[in-house]
């Protein structure tokens, strides 16, 4: 008799079936394009991110204060040290690895009239170039030191507990410059 109804039906399914494998083909190869792309663009990324991130570290003062004005402005903030240099206690951390650095940057400290109020090793034994870091309050202080050392990377205290100066107020990590 008549053929079945059931033509429309099987020609519509198939169409389904192909849809949704075609789809998910696509999702598959949109992931894998991602993962390629993070793959080959995070290692350069990263690369361009570390040498933004240390040009802007060690970039001199000079630089990173735009105007005159701004020059001066810095200059009347940071007041003249309060205290001599025979009241200044330094904490010397050796971060260069160098055996016996810290017990020779402690006597150049010491013939310049500076109370040494310890040494250690610091945390880490890869720092590029010396820091000078100072307490709050005591920027005018750091800076004086820095001067005397040759010192041009100057900041507050970071990553270093007050009470590991034992009560010193500036803290000298030294690097390999």
């Amino acid at each position: 008799m008549d053929a079945p109804l059931h033509a429309p039906d099987s020609l519509i399914r198939p169409w389904k079936t192909a849809t949704l494998v075609a789809s998910l083909v696509a999702a598959i190869e949109l992931v894998l394009l991602l993962v390629a792309a993070v793959l080959l663009l995070a290692k350069p990324l990263a690369h361009a991110m570390q040498r933004h991130a240390e040009a802007a570290a060690f970039a001199p003062a000079a630089k990173q204060t735009a105007t005159p004005a701004a020059r001066r402005a810095r200059a009347a903030a940071v007041a003249k040290p309060r205290l001599a240099r025979s009241a200044t206690g330094v904490f010397v951390f050796n971060g260069n690895g160098r055996a016996g650095a810290a017990s020779a940057a402690a006597a150049k400290l010491s013939a310049l009239g500076y109370p040494i109020r310890g040494k250690a090793n610091a945390a880490r034994q890869d720092y590029a170039s010396t820091v000078v870091m100072y307490e709050r309050g005591f920027e005018a202080e750091g800076l004086r030191l820095a001067r005397d050392l040759h010192v041009k990377v100057v900041g507050p205290l970071d990553g270093v507990r007050r009470s590991a100066l034992q009560g010193g107020k500036l803290a000298v990590v030294l690097g390999a410059a």
